[in-house]
């Protein structure tokens, strides 16, 4: 069993991620996130803004409506370039998207290629010369490629006749742009600043099933950094956020630095709006993929924007009085992505088959797991309670009593909790509690009146 594998396992085992519809027999490309995957996306979206928001003076935040006027995606570009280059399977229907298979042709030969921004008859000679075989039924015989645009449409209104075309949006990126004005009138920032917001994102694609990699729903967080492209030369703002990036996965997240790696797109690759891109990759089972990605927009959306609308746009400097379109450098981390990576990199297997997740303390679901040695011993229970109670006020805490304690190290363990304090009878005389170390199974006695502060300094 690949890494992978066992982490999809892992994930399902002990409450991180579930199989969407799994009751009904799934639905494809989409997952739940149970109790402990939920904590542990809270935990990485939290740290996100603290990072990024609160730790840095001139970025604002925003929470926009996932439905926009359709016209918002006109004025973008995406229902005309949003698109996907899908093909089909003659032989067994199978649809999937061409640069997939092309690319994990070539993976498999130990040679890495991006197809992403090839023309369809580009793309379709790569398969044509290559004779690439459908993976699902081994045979080579598919339809022409095609684009197809990847907007999940809605319908607003509830009486047949009525009913207006929406889109579920497909970045969140538009609606800081669509409020731009507002943020200009209501809290009067000075350039350069940056709007901030994190949600939820649609994509009606094909995927290749590498779990919550690439989902139809996923979560992103990201801003938009506005500045005045005569006074703040671009390449310097950029490099500030690439730097702020790299330091975000490796400082806070805590990824291993040997698995990541910068990649630029390609003139073909770049999306329409951007003048620079690149990609955070990081190294997953299947290969080098996105992690995050950094782009400068110049000023193609709020120009767009303006001219699509006709509301006024532009930034006036309260120096000189001049208007002009801010231009823009958007940092994007995909949070479920950040969720697989963290899981990936956290996951370790002991010679004995024992799995610890080695997630930062600041992450993982449970800070701190708190046992009574005996469930069956009211004076231990009631003690652990009070310790119980005391920690929760400060970090998330679990309770246990299942099981002798070894079975609960071990399930703690592979949820990632950094610390498990279990009272004994030593507890009822001395008021000194047993504190283990998830890495290195250290236990050392701490007072119940210390151990908060003990706690705190563990993790400085």
């Amino acid at each position: 069993m690949d890494l992978m594998d066992k982490v999809v396992s892992l994930a399902k085992r002990r409450g991180f991620v579930y199989p969407g519809s799994e009751i009904y027999g799934g639905l494809a490309n989409t997952y739940d996130y149970g109790p402990m995957g939920a904590e542990l996306l809270r935990n990485i979206k939290n740290a996100w803004w603290k990072y990024f928001v609160h730790g840095n003076e001139e970025i604002i935040g925003l929470d926009s409506n996932i439905l926009m006027s359709p016209k918002v995606w006109e004025a973008s570009g995406h229902t005309a370039n949003f698109t996907d280059t899908l093909i089909d399977c003659k032989s067994c229907q199978n649809r999937t998207r061409a640069d997939h298979i092309i690319e994990d042709f070539y993976a498999q030969k130990g040679k890495e290629i991006k197809v992403e921004g090839l023309s369809l008859s580009e793309q379709k000679k790569l398969i044509d010369d290559n004779k690439i075989k459908c993976p699902v039924c081994g045979e080579f015989n598919w339809t022409e490629p095609r684009n197809f645009n990847i907007l999940f449409e809605t319908h607003i209104g509830i009486i047949p006749e009525e009913k207006s075309l929406a889109y579920l949006r497909g970045e969140i990126a538009q609606g800081m742009f669509v409020n731009f004005k507002n943020i200009l009138d209501s809290m009067s920032p000075k350039l350069p600043f940056g709007l901030a917001q994190s949600g939820a994102a649609f994509r009606n694609e094909i995927t290749l099933g590498r779990f919550i990699y690439r989902t139809l729903q996923f979560n992103l967080s990201e801003f938009e950094y506005f500045f005045d492209p005569e006074t703040d030369e671009w390449r310097s703002v950029y490099d500030k956020w690439r730097e702020a990036m790299w330091d975000w996965s490796t400082n806070i997240l805590g990824l291993n630095p040997q698995k990541l790696r910068w990649r630029e797109h390609t003139e073909n690759e770049r999306s329409h709006y951007s003048m620079r891109t690149e990609d955070l990759e990081y190294e997953f089972p299947f290969g080098f993929k996105e992690l995050y990605g950094l782009a400068y927009r110049t000023d193609y959306d709020l120009t767009n924007h303006m001219e699509k609308s006709g509301v006024d746009l532009r930034y006036t400097d309260p120096q000189t009085g001049r208007k002009f379109i801010p231009h823009v450098i958007e940092p994007t981390f995909g949070m479920d992505r950040s969720l697989l990576a963290t899981l990936l990199d956290a996951y370790h297997e002991e010679s004995d088959g024992k799995i610890s997740l080695k997630l930062k303390p600041t992450l993982a679901p449970y800070r701190v797991a708190v046992f009574p040695l005996l469930a069956n011993k009211p004076d231990l229970v009631n003690k652990a309670r009070l310790v119980y109670d005391k920690l929760r006020r400060f970090y998330n805490t679990a309770w246990d009593n299942r099981g002798n304690i070894g079975k609960r190290y071990a399930a703690q363990d592979e949820i990632g909790t950094p610390y498990c304090v279990t009272v004994d009878f030593e507890t009822l005389e001395n008021g000194t509690v047993t504190v283990r170390d998830r890495d290195t199974k250290a236990q050392s006695r701490v007072a119940i009146d210390n151990l908060l502060n003990y706690l705190k300094n563990k993790e400085s």
